[in-house]
């Protein structure tokens, strides 16, 4: 994000702060989106990441006055979605469920309309053995793939998100790659 999208959003806390809600919802209106993304990239369940998002925004306006103008909007509301989803992967390893179907990672690109069947066949079964890998990655590791890959932050800001070391986000990341890089290289091979 630009800077001035980052002047903006503490412009908006700010305002949030003083008590003009209306800010809340042009925040909502610019992160619900990114942020949904990486939840359902997260938990691998869109519904899921729709009611984590929400709460996340509940928990913005809920600790408003907390917000410091020296640190960046989306860190801060991503570390907030971070903390969400791993309570939420906490409560469900303590309450298993039984899933008939586990929803898949949905951003995730494919060809276009434009290739030929198998062509699209192909890269289909591409997408869900990377989706698969990436749902076995340990959460620490596949929080920093998606924030990193998908999101485009950097080290450091994903280093604050997940309460670490930009090192540690590194060699997260390293090992994260290296991973699905063994997972997947007879599935992926051209």
């Amino acid at each position: 994000m630009s800077s001035s999208r980052d002047e903006l959003d503490s412009e908006l806390m700010r305002a949030l702060a003083e008590g003009d809600d209306l800010s809340l919802n042009r925040l909502m209106h610019a992160w619900s989106q990114p942020l949904i993304a990486y939840l359902a990239r997260l938990t691998g369940n869109h519904a899921t990441a729709c009611d984590l998002a929400q709460e996340a925004f509940v928990r913005v306006y809920r600790h408003r006055l907390r917000f410091r103008p020296s640190q960046k909007f989306s860190t801060w509301l991503f570390a907030i979605a971070h903390n969400l989803a791993r309570n939420q992967a906490r409560w469900h390893g303590r309450h298993p469920e039984t899933l008939l179907e586990h929803e898949a990672l949905r951003e995730l690109p494919t060809l276009t309309a434009h290739a030929q069947p198998d062509e699209q066949t192909i890269a289909n079964e591409r997408v869900s053995a990377l989706q698969n890998a990436v749902a076995t990655l340990p959460q620490e590791m596949r929080e920093v793939l998606i924030l990193s890959t998908w999101h485009g932050m950097d080290h450091a800001e994903i280093a604050r998100i997940q309460n670490t070391s930009a090192k540690a986000v590194e060699i997260r990341l390293y090992r994260a790659r290296r991973h699905l890089r063994d997972l997947l290289s007879e599935q992926l091979k051209p």
